[in-house]
C-alpha cells in the first residue's frame, strides 16, 4: 500500500484515542493521492495546490488557500507568512513539489503550527514518489 508506506505520523500521547483531525486528514490524503494519480510529478507547486483545492472541495471540505499566518513576539506582530492551504480551520497543508524533502520543509510546517491555535498539519510532496508527513503539535500550555 503505497499511502501506508509514504505516510509518517507522530501519534504519540494519545493514549488510545485517535489523534486530532484523523478523519479530515485521511480525507485530505486521499485527495492528495487522487491528484498525485493524476498530474504525477513534474509540475509548479501552485498547479498541485489548485488541483488539490478542487479535489478537496469535491470531498465537501473547506478550503482556503495562501492563508496569511502572523508570527507574534511579546505582543508585537513581527512577521507574516502564508499557508498553502487550510481545511476545515483545523488542519494546515504545506505543499511541495521538490525531488526529496529536506528538514527545512518539515521546519516550515512546524512554524506554521506554532504560530497559530492549529493542532494537525500536513506536509505533502509531489516528488517522483507521493510523500505524507503528519505532525500533530500540541503547543505547552502557559500557565496564567
Amino acid at each position: 500500500m503505497a499511502a501506508e508506506k509514504a505516510e509518517k505520523t507522530e501519534r504519540a500521547g494519545f493514549a488510545g484515542e485517535s489523534p486530532p483531525g484523523d478523519e479530515i486528514t485521511r480525507r485530505i490524503i486521499c485527495c492528495f493521492y487522487t491528484v498525485y494519480n493524476r498530474l504525477g510529478f513534474g509540475f509548479l507547486e501552485k498547479v498541485y495546490e489548485r488541483a488539490l483545492a478542487y479535489e478537496l472541495t469535491k470531498a465537501g471540505l473547506s478550503v482556503q488557500c495562501q492563508v496569511p499566518i502572523r508570527v507574534h513576539y511579546d505582543g508585537l506582530a513581527v512577521g507574516e507568512f502564508f499557508a498553502d492551504i487550510l481545511i476545515n480551520e483545523e488542519v494546515v497543508v504545506e505543499l511541495k513539489a521538490t525531488k526529496k524533502l529536506a528538514p527545512e520543509h518539515e521546519a516550515q510546517l512546524l512554524n506554521y503550527l506554532w504560530a497559530t491555535d492549529l493542532e494537525v498539519g500536513l506536509l505533502l510532496n509531489f516528488g517522483p514518489e507521493p510523500v505524507v508527513n503528519r505532525r500533530v503539535f500540541r503547543k505547552p500550555r502557559q500557565s496564567g
